[in-house]
């Protein structure tokens, strides 16, 4: 992948993978404040999710409406091919970063 992804957008890729079949906006701003411990405004996470739309990161589909909501329909996303590529390729630049660093960081790199 050419495009470089910025640090939230790859925390947004990791938490639409986590979350499967569950990721809608707010179980995805949710995720990524359980799992990081980050506070994260709803209306970033929507930002970033049309931004990873445009670039063919993922993809976005109307769920079936829950009387929750109103008999609105959920707005759900499902990682591409390419979604997934550009977290193998940002795995793979932070394992080599990383490589070497065992002792200085204290575990695990």
């Amino acid at each position: 992948m050419g495009e470089t992804l910025g640090g939230f957008e790859k925390l947004l890729l990791l938490a639409v993978l986590q979350r499967g079949d569950d990721a809608y906006g707010a179980a995805l701003f949710e995720e990524i404040e359980a799992r990081t411990g980050r506070g994260v405004a709803p209306g970033s996470v929507y930002v970033a999710l049309r931004r990873l739309e445009k670039k063919g990161l993922v993809r976005g589909h109307q769920g079936d409406a829950s009387p929750e909501r109103g008999g609105r329909p959920k707005k759900r996303y499902r990682l591409l091919p390419a979604g997934l590529e550009a977290l193998r390729d940002a795995r793979r630049e932070w394992d080599a970063m990383a490589d070497g660093l065992d002792a200085v960081l204290g575990g695990e790199a």
